[in-house]
């Protein structure tokens, strides 16, 4: 049956306006895509140039997302990654290891292979007997540090957290270097007036500070109290740039009893700008 003129009529209006509410709908789903879109773009531009971004992105976001979804920690998957594809016994094996998961996987708080090499050429270039590294981590450095030492030299490592600890003690012993490396669990500030009678310290001949960044001064400043540093010591602090360290910057630069080198550099596995600080102890 043919529907009269008015029928047919009203149905056109009721198929144009749901028409137009279909196209309303989908203008306002594209508009909402292509902000987000532009949203995440922007972010994923920030987190390349934007330190700030990318700790908030890498550290709080994507790790716990990630933690929570593995049922597993960070660190525990770095440890992973290296004991499934690195040669045990070969630290740079190790380190290679580390490199390739944090910047092709998940970025991690390690020196690093760009800042590593600065650490590698002034390791050997002060040839310690004993050196004191305040902050371990996952043990990058300390296998860093210890690869290069000389026969019956030591390493202490000191790190606050025990289950960076646990993990780091799984990696020194991994890449083969526990023989020069003493991890010692505590905050530095506990760990540094315990040296000298309980782990027969004498005096140090490197100290690289890589832990929480406002202990820097008050360490540097522990060292001296308790008579670790001789004429010569040599002190490298890490990202003095990104996170930052401005109040040992401000202390090391106008302290007469120290020679400064800086070497600028970008934060690990990031194009973001960072430094390492040399401190050379004149006594």
């Amino acid at each position: 049956m043919m529907l009269a003129s008015p029928e047919r009529k009203c149905i056109r209006s009721d198929f144009a306006r749901n028409a137009l509410k279909m196209l309303e709908s989908s203008s306002v789903l594209l508009f909402i895509v292509f902000v987000l879109l532009f949203i995440f773009l922007l972010f994923a531009v920030l987190i390349r140039k934007n330190g700030s971004a990318a700790l908030i992105w890498n550290e709080i976001i994507r790790e716990k997302i990630t933690n929570f979804i593995m049922n597993q920690s960070k660190e525990q998957r770095i440890l992973n990654f290296v004991l499934q594809n690195a040669v045990r016994g070969d630290p740079c094996s190790v380190l290679d290891a580390i490199d390739k998961y944090c910047s092709q996987k998940e970025w991690a708080m390690n020196v690093g292979d760009e800042k590593g090499l600065i650490l590698d050429k002034t390791v050997e270039e002060v040839n310690p007997s004993v050196a004191l590294e305040l902050g371990t981590y996952c043990g990058y450095s300390a296998v860093r540090i210890a690869r290069l030492l000389k026969a019956g030299a030591q390493l202490l490592t000191v790190e606050f957290n025990p289950e960076f600890a646990a993990i780091a003690k799984q990696m020194i012993e991994f890449a083969g270097v526990q023989e020069k490396v003493k991890l010692l669990e505590g905050p530095s500030e506990e760990i540094i007036p315990q040296l000298k009678k309980k782990y027969e310290v004498d005096t140090l001949d490197f100290v690289f500070l890589d832990h929480w960044k406002d202990r820097y001064t008050p360490d540097t400043i522990l060292l001296q109290e308790c008579n670790l540093l001789r004429k010569g010591s040599v002190l490298l602090a890490d990202n003095i740039i990104f996170p930052g360290a401005p109040e040992f910057l401000k202390y090391i630069r106008n302290n007469p009893r120290f020679q400064c080198t800086n070497y600028p550099s970008h934060l690990e596995y990031m194009k973001v700008e960072d430094a390492m600080e040399k401190a050379v102890f004149l006594g």
